[in-house]
């Protein structure tokens, strides 16, 4: 299976935003974009303070930053796309809906991982179950309702509670989700509407590079 191995801190340099891809780190001084907010490289400050971006290159770079907070590549982001074009109601908001309802990105958003790459390896390595049952696709679209949590089995079930207690002092974990630390599982209450979704993801233009 394919994947990125690129250096992640340099992504959200390339990116122009901290995509929060290395868990704690992002949060402290010794963050790449905090230190060094521009392209990476000899040249990455004038490059980054002096280039001409067209109409088509800022929908470019919204998708690429989408597909990197998410960490997809093309084929598989392409296909979520399709789903959420032949879904009713508006296709960006559909896309973000689908995006956020993956297994990985859940195990993330209870706080029981520190960045989204440890969620996807915690769920691969069969750490996590939904509704009393293992599931090793990272992938997997959660449902409403659907109970997820550590496997009491796993070595990561006693560290959960201080994964959760961090988030939760963050303010990380959303309102359509509910978290019981002592017992390492939650519920997905619902599928969050664009109101509760970040505000800096612009899926207009990913959806009009998409139409072109």
């Amino acid at each position: 299976m394919a994947k990125d191995v690129r250096a992640v801190c340099r992504i959200c340099r390339t990116e122009g935003k901290k995509l929060f891809l290395k868990g704690d780190r992002c949060f402290k001084a010794s963050c790449a974009f905090e230190r060094k907010p521009y392209w990476a490289g000899m040249h990455g400050k004038a490059k980054s303070g002096h280039r001409k971006v067209s109409e088509y290159g800022m929908q470019l770079r919204e998708k690429q930053k989408l597909k990197k907070t998410y960490g997809m590549l093309e084929r598989q982001f392409r296909k979520y796309f399709s789903i959420a074009l032949k879904s009713p109601g508006v296709t960006g908001t559909k896309l973000l809906q689908l995006l956020e309802s993956r297994l990985d990105n859940v195990v993330f958003r209870m706080g029981f991982a520190h960045s989204r790459k440890h969620a996807r390896q915690m769920v691969l390595h069969g750490h996590v179950n939904v509704n009393g049952k293992r599931t090793s696709i990272p992938s997997y679209q959660v449902v409403v309702g659907s109970a997820v949590g550590i496997s009491d089995k796993s070595s990561w079930h006693g560290r959960s509670k201080e994964t959760v207690s961090l988030a939760s002092s963050r303010g990380a974990i959303p309102d359509w989700m509910k978290v019981d630390a002592d017992k390492a599982s939650g519920t997905y209450l619902k599928v969050p509407e664009r109101t509760q979704l970040p505000e800096d993801i612009n899926e207009r233009q990913i959806v009009e590079l998409y139409s072109r």
